[in-house]
């Protein structure tokens, strides 16, 4: 959670109790804007009702209920209007769940501040909120933007909606702005950010970024705007659309010239071609589409990777190689101290307390940083006075310090480069030739190594003149930048979920394999290149990318001919980047994901997925987010095509073949208010086994393999049969066209809920619901008489009900059930061993 600090957005103000005036606070606002999180105002309710209006179904009930009240009918013109208010009731409440993570993020905002201006503390809309202002937060407050604590005590806040993380933050003010840098990096614990509440204490914020340039900004941006992106995907799916609407338009017009044939009359052949067309349309497919891809967007986000395109979503469950990034993405990004090596006759302690003498916090240098933390946590940091600092150069490859500590004289402490600090020393040529085959395996395991050594000064020695010799040999500190928690239990789940992981680095080759074999690529055992061997092998065609763990000192053009080539190989690649050398990789890439704390901003622009915490566990969680969308989309697809199937060849062949009209306008009513919250609602979270199972596909995704289609069209034609059948019994030789009417609306109800439940497992209470909902729907509107009557139904007898629900058992569970027997004859005929089944696909790879 670490954020650069722009020093121009302070103007170097003091991190003191002073405010801004009013006029600074106008001009800042001008420059910077309102502190407003979302562009665009929230919608109002008549920008819900135009896209309600929008639905086809609508126009549909409404033109029909038109006919028939010019017609006379007016019972059934009431009937119909009646059922607008449900079915637009559903359509605001699914278009209000789309826009759910947008507004639910946005309501964790504060509403107002407490802002001091012209030395007063004043309560402001928090959209006047502008960077430097001085903001004081209460306990039980939200803080109105992102700004660094300039004071407070006993601080606790809730950063869960940001983290994910549910305990509480401590947070302590910045003791004063950091000198020297335009924009230094500042430690997340100095920070409060919008979004985030405060739980105990009082903090005293001062403003930085205001509205989109939050953290929180970013999310709610992200979630609001990424969902229009246009995907391949969504392309495909257009296309479908346009050809079964060509198909269903022909089957209108067929139907309509055939019933006119049979001397059914005007109006019948109208009913039933637009009965059949609303049936037929396909717009759940593209809806239920965008919906979860805008699930996608806010889960994405709650993991910590900000997609700011929606394509991502599409492309990150279909990931199968990872290019990451080493520092700070493999590794912390920062060095430690992780193995001390004392001389003979020395202590751990000793050796660290000369290191740490030879040490400055002031310089900046991450080693000398790693060794000062070191001492002070594991020993007292050592008092000293500094007498002559000797600071280390490439030239001279080391530091010396010259300091007199409490109740001791003069010291000379050295650290540096092993060969020269050995060289400085009085040891015995043996045991210096010892002591540089142990720095030469620490090396190779890819540590960074320095020796240490002290002398003892009397008063009376100049110095002003380094000491360069007489030295006693303290020992080795050696340093790494060690690897983050958790990423090699990431890289072990790629590997088993197929997903190829490259470790591309500029570093030595040696320290790049010793990183490689901790995180367990390659099983230990990685294939290592050089970047200028890459670029001669993919110059000569001849590399095989896929068999490369490891790319050493590699530079930004070989990185952007890695991913190339990796793509040319059929490979769907993500890259990690945060500089400007690495555009053109993260722009070539299918996912290009920057790192948020220090990538540049033109790497930013250009990568698909910020990421906020800069860690490879973070990449492989979003990629198993991306693929659980995908199945939970299949599975919703699964679903659609089992039902709609059966509806349109029911809607179509009865009529055809002379029958009265199977479904009136109000059945259809009843049908889309049963598969549209089905889609939607159902399949959000349904059994995944390994949360990064092994993906079906790569560059070219499809949703269904040919098996897959087998079994859903043998389900739909068995469907279709039982409902005719159902049908053509209950007319029985009266002709009792509502018992009819009735057996097949429960046949398809039912069968509706079998598929709901054997594809999504109903693990949330909004899926239980809606199952409930559906297998209520029958029983009430075919068993209570007013209802029937008004829908053109009549009540079943137990027998009625036991076949259409058995038959709807059977349709639902027999082609699953026949796939699975093949698939085990073919297993026994050839010996295979039996894969491990999907979980995910219960109703297509195994029997009910």
């Amino acid at each position: 959670m670490r954020r650069p600090l722009p020093a121009r957005r302070l103007d170097s103000r003091p991190l003191d109790g002073r405010g801004l005036t009013a006029e600074v606070a106008r001009a800042r606002r001008a420059t910077y804007g309102p502190n407003d999180v979302v562009d665009a105002p929230r919608r109002a309710w008549r920008d819900l009702a135009r896209d309600t209006a929008a639905d086809p179904m609508i126009w549909f009930l409404a033109g029909t209920g038109v006919l028939y009240a010019v017609l006379g009918d007016r019972a059934e013109a009431a009937t119909l209007f009646a059922a607008l208010v449900p079915l637009a009731g559903m359509d605001a409440f699914l278009h209000r769940r789309t826009q759910a993570s947008t507004e639910g993020l946005s309501s964790r905002l504060a509403t107002t501040a407490r802002v001091v201006r012209d030395e007063a503390p004043r309560t402001l809309p928090s959209t006047e909120v502008v960077p430097g202002d001085l903001v004081l937060v209460a306990a039980g407050d939200s803080f109105p933007a992102d700004g660094v604590i300039a004071g407070g005590d006993a601080m606790q806040v809730d950063e869960s909606s940001l983290t994910g993380e549910a305990w509480p933050v401590w947070k302590r003010p910045l003791p004063a702005l950091p000198a020297g840098e335009a924009e230094p990096m500042v430690n997340g614990a100095h920070w409060g950010f919008a979004g985030t509440r405060l739980l105990t204490g009082a903090a005293r914020l001062r403003v930085v970024f205001t509205g989109g340039e939050t953290l929180y900004g970013e999310i709610v941006r992200t979630a609001a705007g990424g969902a229009r992106a246009r995907t391949p995907l969504q392309g495909a799916l257009a296309r479908l659309v346009s050809v079964l609407l060509v198909a269903a338009t022909a089957l209108c017009l067929l139907l309509a010239a055939v019933r006119l044939w049979q001397g059914h009359g005007w109006l019948d052949a109208f009913l039933s071609a637009v009965t059949l067309a609303v049936a037929a349309l396909p717009e759940e497919f593209p809806v239920a589409f965008t919906f979860f891809l805008g699930v996608g967007v806010y889960r994405l986000a709650r993991r910590q990777a900000l997609v700011r395109r929606a394509v991502s979503v599409e492309n990150v469950g279909r990931v199968t190689c990872i290019c990451s990034d080493k520092t700070g993405t493999i590794t912390e990004g920062r060095l430690r101290v992780t193995h001390l090596r004392p001389a003979p006759g020395a202590s751990a302690a000793s050796l660290v307390r000369v290191a740490a003498l030879a040490s400055r916090r002031e310089t900046g240098d991450p080693l000398d940083a790693a060794i000062l933390d070191e001492a002070e946590e594991r020993w007292a940091a050592p008092r000293r006075v500094d007498v002559a600092t000797f600071p280390f150069t490439e030239d001279r490859r080391r530091e010396t310090a010259v300091v007199r500590e409490d109740g001791a004289g003069l010291l000379a402490a050295v650290k540096g480069s092993p060969e020269v600090v050995l060289g400085m020393t009085a040891l015995a040529e043996p045991d210096r030739a010892a002591w540089s085959q142990e720095v030469a395996r620490l090396a190779a395991e890819g540590h960074k190594v320095i020796a240490c050594a002290s002398r003892p000064l009397d008063d009376a020695e100049d110095v002003a003149q380094e000491p360069t010799e007489g030295y006693r040999f303290a020992g080795l500190v050696v340093c790494e930048d060690a690897v983050r928690p958790g990423v090699p239990e990431a890289v072990a789940a790629c590997r088993r979920a197929g997903i190829h992981t490259i470790l591309v680095t500029g570093d030595h080759p040696a320290a790049a394999r010793a990183v490689a074999r901790e995180i367990g690529l390659a099983a230990g055992e990685p294939r290592l290149l050089l970047g200028e061997e890459l670029e001669r092998l993919a110059a000569d065609g001849a590399a095989d990318l896929r068999a490369v763990d490891v790319i050493a000192r590699a530079l930004p053009a070989q990185k952007l001919t890695l991913v190339r080539g990796l793509q040319a190989q059929g490979e769907v690649v993500a890259v990690t980047g945060d500089g400007v050398n690495d555009v053109p990789a993260l722009e070539a890439a299918d996912v290009g994901i920057a790192m948020g704390e220090r990538a540049t901003r033109s790497a930013r622009e250009v990568a698909a997925i910020v990421l906020m915490d800069d860690n490879f566990r973070t990449i492989v969680g979003a990629i198993a987010e991306g693929r659980q969308l995908f199945r939970n989309l299949r599975r919703s697809f699964q679903y659609l095509l089992m039902i709609h199937i059966p509806l349109v060849l029911s809607a179509t062949l009865i009529p055809l073949a002379g029958y009265p009209l199977l479904y009136l306008p109000i059945h259809i009513v009843w049908l889309e208010m049963v598969i549209h919250p089905t889609a939607m609602l159902v399949f959000q979270k349904t059994p995944s086994g390994d949360g990064l199972a092994r993906a079906g596909a790569t560059r070219r995704p499809r949703f269904f393999s040919p098996a897959d289609w087998a079994v859903i069209l043998g389900v739909g034609l068995l469907l279709a049969a039982v409902v005719a059948l159902g049908f053509v019994r209950g007319l029985g030789g009266d002709a009792r066209v509502a018992h009819a009417r009735a057996m097949a609306m429960a046949c398809l109800t039912f069968a509706s809920a079998a598929i709901a439940v054997l594809l999504s497992g109903v693990r949330t209470r909004i899926a239980r619901v809606v199952v409930a909902a559906t297998l209520v729907s029958p029983v009430l509107f075919v068993q209570v008489p007013a209802l029937a009557r008004r829908l053109h139904l009549e009540p079943l007898h137990l027998d009625d009900w036991a076949i259409a629900v058995l038959g709807g058992l059977f349709a639902v569970c027999v082609p699953p059930a026949l796939r699975a027997l093949a698939r085990r004859i073919e297993r026994g005929s050839t010996g295979a061993a039996p894969p491990r089944p999907r979980p995910a696909d219960r109703l297509l790879e195994g029997p009910c």
